[in-house]
């Protein structure tokens, strides 16, 4: 990465509600540009820390530099540099996709040209009409819009795309790398792995309130040290299987009754784990083979999956 500009330094964030910590003294950086990953299962402390962020809830500890600018001493002035969409935005049904661009854009002295926002956001054959008879994906666009009428630098997404059809889903996706490509520095929460895979640059991974990776997707499948991923049932009981001696198996995982044996060697592992299932008079089910993902490296580094279900 070199020595990028950073353009957001989060030191020691906490947040308690009660006895409960939900942020544990988290910290990071977000270079200027790129597409910043917080990745993990619902209840990870990832929306906290957006939201800490961002000016809606005060840390317990700790603070955040955004834009050059303080959370807890200089929120206005990052509140000039930054656009936030998040999970539930209440828009005004009845007003149109215009008309609440130019409310929006009315709050703050600078803004963007509306026309060619409300293009860049596809949005061309929907600006008359009113909120209320706009679909999920359009709605969401809309909300980045919102995000984006007084031209900030840092944009914060809070899981952009959940509850999203598929098309919809990419759709955003493109608009998100447009907007990196303008040279915008964008922060967004996700459980999607595959998302974070194609549009984050750096990913760190949150589980319980705590940091526990922070990487590029690449070199965190990489650190898993398997190229693949072989997954199986047993179809009868197997209380005595030691799968860690099957030949080429770096890890071994494992998710309720499905075991996960990651490998270097896919095909020495494919034969070991047969021949080893046969001699033990084991059937094995459900058999499948693929490239190891952050879905593993989450497994990996928590024992349990990102999405449960």
């Amino acid at each position: 990465m070199g020595s990028q500009e950073e353009i957001i330094q989060v030191i020691n964030l906490v947040k308690t509600y009660g006895n409960f910590t939900a942020v544990k003294g988290v910290e990071f950086q977000v270079h200027k540009g790129e597409v910043f990953g917080l990745l993990g299962p619902n209840g990870a402390g990832k929306t906290t820390t957006l939201e800490m962020l961002v000016g809606l809830r005060k840390p317990d500890q700790g603070t955040a530099i955004v834009g050059g600018f303080d959370i807890t001493k200089e929120l206005k002035k990052v509140k000039e540099v930054i656009g936030v969409q998040l999970q539930s935005t209440s828009l005004f049904e009845l007003l149109s996709v215009e008309e609440i661009l130019h409310l929006y854009a009315s709050f703050y002295p600078n803004q963007v040209s509306i026309p060619t926002l409300i293009e860049e956001m596809l949005l061309g054959d929907k600006r008359k009409s009113r909120i209320k008879s706009l679909s999920g994906g359009q709605k969401q666009r809309l909300a980045i819009a919102l995000a984006l009428v007084h031209d900030p630098w840092i944009i914060f997404l809070d899981e952009p795309t959940t509850g999203l059809d598929p098309q919809a889903r990419r759709t955003l996706w493109d608009i998100i790398l447009l907007l990196k490509k303008k040279g915008k520095t964008i922060v967004l929460t996700t459980h999607y792995m595959d998302e974070a895979h194609v549009l984050c640059d750096r990913i760190a991974i949150m589980n319980q309130g705590e940091l526990i990776a922070l990487d590029t997707p690449s070199q965190l499948v990489k650190n898993l040290q398997s190229d693949s991923a072989v997954e199986f049932r047993f179809e009868n009981e197997s209380s005595e299987v030691e799968l860690h001696e099957i030949e080429g198996v770096t890890k071994v995982g494992n998710q309720k009754d499905v075991f996960v044996l990651y490998t270097d060697d896919l095909q020495l592992t494919l034969t070991s784990l047969i021949e080893m299932a046969s001699d033990q008079q084991l059937k094995l089910t459900d058999l499948q083979t693929r490239t190891a993902t952050l879905e593993d490296v989450f497994l990996h580094m928590t024992g349990r999956r990102l999405r449960e279900g």
